[in-house]
């Protein structure tokens, strides 16, 4: 299914400080988060943001803060998954949107452990490939797997934001495609 603007919602999972450092190309991750959260500005596409355990692994990075739209709630968590925070399920079914865009971090854990109990919710869930990692390559990969194996539809950057978009020659396609070259 072809995602669309006004049915996603852009979820970033714990893009935090003192985890950062220790993910395998993280610089792409921050870069490719930072080009969805611009995408999700010009189309109108709501954003949740949460942090895994703000005090031990600090708050989402200065680079991915700075490109959230105002009012973007941050939702601390101590569940890996999403889906296991109240304030999480509450924020998300306020959105009323059936199209889950996930990207951040780490792809084995947090990141695959939501995608899982989204498509358990009943949720359309695309994962964003070059905008998720973990500390290693090999965890990485196969999260992927087991999130495609469940349904998940693996994405890219460029693929979500074209979909987004839906079409050439609007103001909003300069802005966005200007975000990919």
């Amino acid at each position: 299914m072809i995602l669309r603007a006004q049915e996603s919602v852009l979820v970033v999972v714990d893009v935090q400080e003192r985890l950062l450092p220790a993910i395998h190309d993280s610089a792409r991750i921050v870069r490719n988060t930072g080009m969805l959260l611009k995408g999700a500005a010009a189309l109108s596409v709501p954003v949740l943001v949460t942090e895994q355990y703000p005090r031990g692994l600090g708050p989402t990075v200065e680079a991915v803060r700075a490109d959230l739209p105002a009012a973007t709630p941050v939702i601390e968590k101590i569940t890996f998954g999403c889906t296991g925070e109240p304030a999480f399920n509450a924020a998300l079914a306020e959105l009323k949107r059936r199209q889950i865009v996930l990207c951040g971090t780490e792809a084995h854990v947090c990141v695959m452990q939501t995608a899982l109990g989204l498509r358990q919710q009943g949720h359309a869930v695309y994962l964003v490939a070059d905008a998720v990692s973990s500390r290693t390559p090999d965890n990485r990969a196969m999260a992927l797997e087991r999130m495609r194996a469940a349904g998940v539809t693996i994405v890219t950057t460029e693929m979500v934001l074209f979909e987004w978009m839906e079409r050439a020659g609007t103001p909003v396609f300069k802005v966005v495609s200007a975000l990919v070259k």
